[in-house]
């Protein structure tokens, strides 16, 4: 693929500096790609992660219930697979099936029969006997996803299967055995759900034996240059064109972007990146429509006050007012007595996973964030008055006036 485009005329020593740069990089992704086609499908150096690993470790030679939390798409499902494969129940072992069902995405009155199976005739329809999930899963670990949205009479069903190990087809009158270990995940709050009276409180008891929470994707900014290489890897091999390389700038970008959608939403930017980005090498510009759109809303205060959490990420905060106008005052707002270790916290979780991303200019980059952070605080209190603003900062008129149009907050 082309690394880069030369318009003619070209500079003879802009041509050779460029082609020295390509053949850099190529070495570089060449390194890259050997190193990535080799990783799993789950992997992570971010301490979150590592806990993670551990845990699956201990937990995969035993057969207890576990329950899986954590945000929508941050690898639940990948998670009860690798706690299967390396069970005495999957690859490491009798080498039994892995089944998995989103009990959210199956109608109501379906679900059962899913679950469980039918006999002929139980209902209309019902032409010919049916096995159920936990029959297709015997000997083997029945992944059960979005535990949180099953309806209530079915719960008593499946809390009678975890206690006894039998259950009933629809319309059946034999009992069968269940020899199967399960794995539930929710996104959900299952113990604010138990209060509502919208989840069994037994149920939940008998499955959270153990429990396993994933780290949002934000929580292990770490991690996204591996992840992102290898996305883009597994994209090129699945359509059957080369691998987009990415920039140090542009995983940068990537870097600081909050994933409310977490590793799935990564996995479909580096898919669009595969299919739409328009050079070889993607550059900040190239990327979707979404990460750009989101930082120029993120430069309106108006609209950053509105959406941004009290609780984000300190970079995310900074990232809100980065080149935001001052020449509008904006209203006076109720002092908020932030927590001062959590911010800190958050600054050197920040720091250390730009450091990790290989971003150049790490101390100008929070230190700029930084301080337009704390000029914009100064002038919304102010409503605009710089030299007030100044005087409550400690320091001077000139200062306030210089960083200002240093740090772009100044249409």
């Amino acid at each position: 693929g082309a690394f880069e485009y030369l318009p003619k005329p070209f500079d003879v020593t802009k041509a050779v500096e460029l082609i020295r740069r390509a053949m850099d990089e190529s070495l570089r992704e060449e390194v890259r790609d050997e190193r990535t086609s080799q990783m799993p499908e789950m992997l992570g150096q971010a301490p979150a992660m590592q806990d993670v690993f551990r845990a699956i470790g201990r937990l995969s030679q035993s057969n207890v219930t576990v329950l899986i939390t954590g945000e929508s798409g941050s690898g639940k499902e990948l998670v009860a697979r690798a706690l299967h494969k390396h069970s005495p129940r999957g690859d490491a072992g009798s080498k039994g099936p892995f089944v998995a069902i989103n009990t959210a995405a199956i109608p109501k009155d379906l679900l059962e029969s899913e679950l469980f199976g039918h006999e002929r005739g139980a209902f209309t329809g019902a032409q010919t006997t049916r096995r159920g999930r936990f029959e297709q899963a015997d000997g083997g670990t029945l992944f059960l996803d979005e535990i949180g949205d099953m309806p209530f009479d079915l719960q008593t069903r499946l809390l009678r299967v975890l206690s006894d190990g039998q259950f009933y087809r629809v319309g059946g009158h034999q009992p069968l055995k269940s020899n199967v270990r399960v794995i539930a995940a929710t996104h959900q709050n299952l113990e604010e759900r138990v209060k509502q009276g919208a989840f069994r409180e037994d149920l939940y008891h008998r499955l959270n034996v153990i429990r396993l929470r994933l780290p949002a994707l934000r929580e292990r900014r770490e991690d996204i240059p591996a992840l992102t290489r290898f996305f883009l890897q597994k994209s090129a091999k699945e359509l059957g064109v080369e691998a987009k390389r990415i920039t140090d700038a542009a995983l940068g970008r990537l870097a600081t972007f909050d994933y409310p959608g977490n590793v799935r939403q990564l996995e479909n930017i580096c898919h669009w990146l595969t299919v739409m980005a328009p050079a070889q090498v993607t550059e900040p510009k190239d990327l979707p429509p979404e990460l750009l759109t989101d930082a120029a809303l993120q430069t309106r205060p108006a609209v950053a006050a509105q959406v941004a959490p009290a609780a984000a990420p300190l970079a995310a905060a900074f990232t809100e007012l980065e080149v935001a106008p001052v020449d509008t005052p904006l209203p006076v707002a109720a002092p908020a007595m932030p927590n001062e270790s959590d911010w800190l916290d958050d600054l050197e979780r920040e720091a250390r996973a730009l450091i990790l991303a290989g971003i150049p200019d790490v101390w100008d980059v929070l230190t700029h964030k930084f301080e337009a952070r704390l000029i914009h605080a100064a002038l919304d209190v102010t409503r605009g008055r710089r030299i007030e603003a100044a005087q409550k900062l400690g320091i001077g008129r000139n200062t306030i006036t210089r960083k200002i149009q240093e740090l772009g907050l100044e249409e």
